[in-house]
C-alpha cells in the first residue's frame, strides 16, 4: 500500500473537521475496491453486509471473522476504513479495548461500538455503556487515534425516544467518542436536534425514507453511511437480473469495463 495506516487515520480525522461526506460500506474486498476506484474517500464495514457473505445473519459473526475481514480490505484499498465492531465483541470494557487494539493492527482507521446487547436482546444500562465507550476511547487513542463513532440503538430496535437518544450520545461523546450517531434516525427536526445538542459529528445512516444527503448537508450532519443497504442493493439487482433471464430477456449491464479495470487491474 502507498499509504501508511497513521496518514489513513489522520486522514479520516480530518475528513470528520468540517462539511459532509459520505462513507460507503462495503461488504467484501470487491466491492471495498470497487467504492474506492469509483471515488469514495473513505470506507465502512458493515456487520449484516459481512454476515451475508458468509450465509448468515447479522450479529453471528466472530471477532476473529471480523479481524481476518477487515485485513484483507485494508490490504486492497488505500482510503481509511472505518469497522462495524457492534458491540465491541466482547462481555467487558477490558474486552472491548482488547477489539479495538486488534482492529487497530489489522489496518482500521476507525470503528463503531454500539449499545445494544444482542445476547440480552436490549439496550445496555447507561452506566454500562459509558464504560464500554471510555475503554474503547482509550484504547483507540492509545493504537494511533482511531477515529471512535458511538451508536445509541434504542430507535433502531424502537425502545427508547430521541430524549434517550441524546442523553446517551450525550454521555458517550464525554466519554471520549469522536463520532455520535443514531441508527433508525429520519426526522429532519431530531437530526436538527442531535447535531446542536450533542456538540459532535454527527453520522446519520442513509434510508430509503429518510432524507437525502443534500437534506442531511443542510442540517449539518458531518457523514453519511449506509450500512448493509449497498449489499441489499447489489443482492437485489443480481436476483432481478436472473429473474429477467428466467423471463427470456438479455443481461441487464453491470459494472463498467473501466471501473473493473481501475478496481481490479488488468
Amino acid at each position: 500500500m502507498s499509504t501508511t495506516n497513521d496518514e489513513r487515520i489522520a486522514r479520516f480525522r480530518e475528513l470528520h473537521e468540517e462539511g459532509t461526506f459520505v462513507l460507503p460500506n462495503a461488504w467484501d474486498v470487491a466491492s471495498a475496491a470497487l467504492l474506492a476506484a469509483d471515488g469514495a474517500v473513505a470506507l465502512a464495514t458493515t456487520s449484516a453486509g459481512l454476515a451475508a457473505t458468509l450465509g448468515r445473519a447479522d450479529q453471528h459473526v466472530t471477532r476473529d471473522e471480523l479481524v481476518a475481514h477487515v485485513s484483507a480490505l485494508t490490504a486492497v484499498v488505500d482510503v481509511p476504513l472505518s469497522v462495524d465492531a457492534e458491540d465491541g465483541y466482547a462481555s467487558s470494557p477490558k474486552g472491548v479495548a482488547k477489539t479495538v487494539r486488534q482492529l487497530a493492527d489489522a489496518g482500521a482507521a476507525g470503528l463503531s461500538i454500539e449499545d445494544w446487547d444482542a445476547e440480552a436482546g436490549a439496550v445496555r444500562e447507561l452506566d454500562a455503556a459509558v464504560e464500554r465507550v471510555a475503554a474503547a476511547a482509550e484504547a483507540a487513542k492509545e493504537a494511533g487515534g482511531l477515529v471512535l463513532t458511538a451508536r445509541a440503538e434504542s430507535l433502531l430496535y424502537g425502545t427508547g425516544d430521541i430524549d434517550e437518544v441524546i442523553e446517551r450520545l450525550t454521555a458517550y461523546r464525554a466519554a471520549g467518542a469522536d463520532v455520535v450517531s443514531a441508527p433508525g434516525l429520519t426526522d429532519v427536526v431530531e437530526i436538527h436536534r442531535l447535531v446542536a445538542e450533542t456538540g459532535a459529528p454527527v453520522n446519520v445512516l442513509a434510508l430509503p425514507d429518510g432524507p437525502s444527503v443534500a437534506e442531511l448537508i443542510v442540517l449539518g450532519v458531518r457523514r453519511v453511511s449506509t450500512g448493509a443497504g449497498l449489499a441489499w442493493v447489489a443482492y437485489g439487482a443480481a436476483v432481478d437480473a436472473a429473474n429477467a433471464l428466467r423471463r427470456g430477456r438479455t443481461l441487464p449491464a453491470g459494472v463498467a469495463p473501466d471501473l473493473r479495470t481501475r478496481a481490479f487491474g488488468g
